[in-house]
């Protein structure tokens, strides 16, 4: 697998997350993915960089572009430096929420990738990792 691109960009705002949206559907553009594959790329980025400001406290989003044989992909990567997450089971948990939300986030953001990692520790933040893949 060879990253063809990389970029970071900062998640402090509710502005920064609509922007996240922007770049996420501009990269997944660029690498011909087909309109309901960018819309759940897009979704599940949306969650998750909302998920990094509201509980993060804020973080980053690091953007690659992967070229393998047979696809290109979209890796989302996540992190913040906030409280973590206690029960990560409980978490995963459509239902589920800390705050006011409808407690779809993680496990929605899960539905929506072809691949997903999370890994948390109370205290020391959260990292929660997509990708999406496009067939050549």
């Amino acid at each position: 697998m060879v990253v063809l691109k990389d970029e970071s960009a900062p998640i402090r705002s509710s502005i920064d997350v609509m922007r996240v949206r922007q770049i996420v559907r501009e990269w997944a553009v660029s690498l011909g993915f087909s309109l309901v594959d960018q819309t759940k790329v897009v979704t599940a980025a949306s969650e998750l960089a909302r998920n990094t400001m509201v509980y993060g406290g804020g973080g980053e989003l690091r953007m690659e572009a992967l070229n393998s044989d047979t696809r290109r992909g979209l890796r989302l990567t996540f992190s913040d430096q906030g409280p973590g997450i206690a029960d990560m089971e409980q978490a995963m948990k459509d239902g589920f929420s800390t705050g006011a939300g409808l407690g779809l986030g993680l496990g929605g953001a899960k539905r929506l990738a072809n691949e997903f990692a999370i890994d948390s520790r109370p205290g020391q933040g959260t990292t929660v990792t997509i990708l999406r893949w496009n067939k050549l």
